[in-house]
């Protein structure tokens, strides 16, 4: 049976969030719950070489790319270093779902142009102090992710043994 109360929504809202449940942070929330975001999603072109964001940046902002792709970067003194590249459809910036956080690579646009999503970290505190469940559903995607970082790096260094030392990876952060 048809609810006749039930929110409808444009073709263009339905692609976006069908666009949305295909990101990770993203994939385990209801259209109802995509639909608080949209307001406050920002989409911003860059060109090629662009920085989008710095190694000790504040976190300010998740970054969603609708086309394009980003080449995610740790600095070795005067040089980068490629970590990964994302194209449409990734998210990245994730630690601004964390309250007080710096980047910890600096994002580089590096195909001609790109068009990403930006969501204000404000915006995204205020969802998650409204709506509980979508913060749990989110930090529980972003806990995936990082368990999956985690595993990688960790088959990374039994492929190197011995390059790093692994046990600098869990030194107690100072406060």
């Amino acid at each position: 049976m048809i609810n006749p109360f039930r929110k409808s929504y444009s073709d263009q809202e339905s692609a976006l969030f069908s666009f949305l449940n295909g990101v990770k942070l993203f994939e385990r929330l209801t259209y109802d719950e995509l639909a608080l975001f949209t307001p406050y999603m920002f989409l911003r072109t860059y060109t090629q070489d662009e920085a989008v964001f710095f190694r000790n940046d504040p976190s300010q902002a998740l970054y969603v790319i609708r086309s394009g792709a980003i080449s995610l970067n740790i600095d070795l003194g005067d040089k980068f270093e490629v970590l990964t590249l994302l194209e449409r459809g990734h998210a990245f910036g994730d630690n601004a779902l964390l309250e007080n956080t710096r980047r910890i690579y600096t994002s580089l646009v590096v195909s001609e142009r790109a068009e990403i999503y930006v969501i204000p970290q404000i915006n995204i505190l205020d969802i998650f102090e409204n709506h509980p469940n979508i913060k749990a559903e989110m930090l529980n995607s972003l806990a995936e992710l990082y368990n999956g970082y985690t595993v990688n790096l960790f088959n990374a260094y039994r492929s190197t043994f011995g390059f790093f030392d692994l046990g600098q990876a869990y030194l107690h952060p100072t406060k």
